[in-house]
């Protein structure tokens, strides 16, 4: 039997190889994350996520996991909880995780980032923003005005802290800071146990300010700027082929509508439109 040289592959496996090229199955995270429950469409959320986590990760013929992320944040349990079910694969499978910025991975969309092994981004994409917001609207003048006056009977004097109908207590800003910055201590701890040397000193990096690619990556928060097609072609060969996963709405429903599926909505959805709202000016912190 002849011998065969370690550095170049056999007949066999090199037709193995072409018949069977290296899977890497790409996990879409676009949007908004939030609860799957609650007002306004789409979005990204743990419920929704976690199957499709899992099925990446058992994919055959897998020799990485992908994240496609492209997300102005929201939810920091959410994020969170991503966060975990993808490192929980990927412990138990063994697979290298990638993640690609596309036009922002931010806030808790750059914490789902923190779930890879590398990080890379477009150039143009917007990367960053290790903060937490607090954000509401304040409409006692506005009540006043009209003469309407707000009755709250609770029980517990911190209870109906932050009614929006009410002048703003300083008590309650007190307290509200001090639960963002329990949850921002939270974020850096992430950020630095994820990126860990790779990290370059900077004051600004946890100052919830934001970056393309190039700033992004003076600071150690991404691996390199590039696309997923080239560096997962760089890594893995010009045979790989990528799978990109991701959740979709019942048949019944994208076929015939939400209202043909049963779901009411009244004329004007208050909940909704200000779900919305919110959504969009989150996306526009960023241009968008």
């Amino acid at each position: 039997m002849d011998e065969v040289r370690p550095d170049k592959p056999s007949w066999r496996r090199r037709l193995r190889e072409k018949l069977r090229p290296p899977v890497v199955v790409a996990l879409r995270v676009s949007g908004v994350i939030k609860p799957l429950t609650g007002p306004g469409r789409g979005g990204v959320s743990h419920q929704a996520l976690e199957p499709l986590i899992k099925t990446a990760f058992k994919t055959r013929g897998a020799v990485a996991v992908a994240l496609y992320i492209n997300s102005p944040g929201g939810s920091p349990v959410q994020s969170k909880l991503i966060v975990a079910a993808i490192r929980r694969e990927a412990e138990k499978s063994g697979l290298p995780v990638f993640a690609f910025a596309e036009d922002v991975a931010a806030s808790g969309g750059y914490m789902i980032a923190l779930a890879a092994d590398e990080i890379y981004a477009d150039a143009s994409s917007i990367v960053g923003s290790i903060g937490v917001i607090s954000a509401g609207f304040g409409f006692h003048e506005l009540i006043a005005r009209h003469g309407v006056e707000r009755r709250v009977h609770a029980a517990g004097e911190s209870k109906s802290q932050l009614d929006p109908f009410r002048q703003e207590n300083p008590d309650d800003v007190r307290r509200l800071e001090a639960i963002l910055s329990d949850i921002h201590r939270d974020f850096i701890d992430m950020v630095k146990i994820s990126r860990g040397e790779r990290l370059k000193p900077a004051e600004d990096v946890y100052s919830g300010a934001f970056w393309t690619a190039h700033g992004a990556r003076e600071r150690g928060l991404i691996d390199g700027v590039g696309h997923a097609d080239e560096v997962l072609r760089k890594r893995f060969g010009d045979a790989v082929r990528i799978k990109v996963i991701e959740a979709r709405a019942p048949m019944f429903q994208r076929l015939l509508g939400t209202k043909a599926a049963g779901i009411a909505e009244s004329p004007v959805d208050v909940g909704r439109m200000i779900a919305e709202a919110e959504a969009a000016a989150l996306w526009s912190r960023y241009g968008l």
